[in-house]
């Protein structure tokens, strides 16, 4: 149990840490233009990881089923709610947009109360509860502050794609270890995104070392660190458990972007923050 906690802790820490570089590598780049750099870098790494510790042999003894949920669960995870989360940052800032995005482990509960069979208790209720109760505080600043529309819809689609995503590998992360999940779904979402780098070629022929730098740290840190250490947590512990963890996340985003970024959250975005993480921990209570 411990253990699976603490993996959980280390993805939050990484997530949150790549927010601020995500955002950073951003500033004259499209999201799908940082996110087939990111992709990229993380999938050539975990080739290079299954080719030392022989993680082939168990990639080609796979069912083809397990193939095409895993495809599937990376293009809901990193192609499509990542292309929204970029887009939300780009927007909104991280202090903004983290508190909407990490409502994700509530979602992730629903789907797996209907699909999973997972239980659904009066302490989960609650926490749902204030979750909600913090997108609607949040939801009010951004609209004091005449934030841009359509980045806080992209926030709001963002963790109802990644709890699809989530769902699906929580199904796998029994059947397959951790590692070769961890690195199949970035190698196909590297795929996937490739099907649509068509439309930013000449924006990536652009891209300077500097920026391939910040967003391949990003890469690093919430692609290959993070995945590997949430993806352990999850067959240790069930999204159901490992996922909320994860709430610290806002938290780590937000005071990075106010340290690092100079991004001012007002009171209210503070208060969502305190009511959404408060909320996720009576989910894992």
């Amino acid at each position: 149990m411990l253990t699976g906690v603490l993996l959980a802790l280390t993805s939050a820490l990484c997530w949150g840490s790549a927010s601020v570089l995500i955002r950073i590598g951003l500033k004259d780049k499209s999201p799908i233009a940082a996110n087939l750099v990111r992709l990229y870098f993380s999938a050539t790494t975990y080739l290079i990881l299954f080719l030392v510790l022989g993680n082939y042999s168990e990639i080609a003894s796979m069912p083809l089923k397990y193939h095409l949920i895993a495809f599937i669960s990376a293009q809901f995870g990193f192609v499509i709610g990542d292309y929204f989360y970029f887009s939300a940052l780009k927007s909104l800032g991280v202090s903004r947009t983290v508190p909407i995005t990490s409502t994700y482990p509530l979602w992730t509960l629903i789907w797996a109360y209907l699909f999973l069979g997972r239980e659904i208790t009066v302490k989960i209720i609650l926490g749902a509860v204030l979750v909600v109760l913090g997108i609607v505080i949040v939801r009010q600043a951004e609209s004091e502050e005449h934030a841009d529309p359509r980045g806080i819809l992209h926030a709001f689609v963002t963790p109802i794609s990644w709890s699809v995503a989530i769902v699906l590998m929580d199904w796998l992360s029994s059947k397959v270890s951790s590692l070769t999940l961890a690195g199949l779904r970035i190698i196909y979402a590297a795929i996937g995104v490739t099907l649509i780098s068509w439309k930013v070629l000449g924006e990536i022929r652009k891209v300077t070392w500097r920026e391939v730098g910040v967003i391949a740290s990003a890469g690093l840190l919430g692609l290959v660190i993070a995945q590997y250490t949430f993806v352990s947590s999850v067959s240790l512990l069930g999204s159901q458990i490992a996922t909320p963890i994860t709430a610290i996340n806002p938290i780590i985003s937000t005071l990075l972007a106010v340290a690092l970024l100079k991004e001012p959250p007002n009171m209210k975005i503070w208060i969502s923050l305190g009511l959404v993480v408060v909320g996720i921990f009576l989910l894992t209570s």
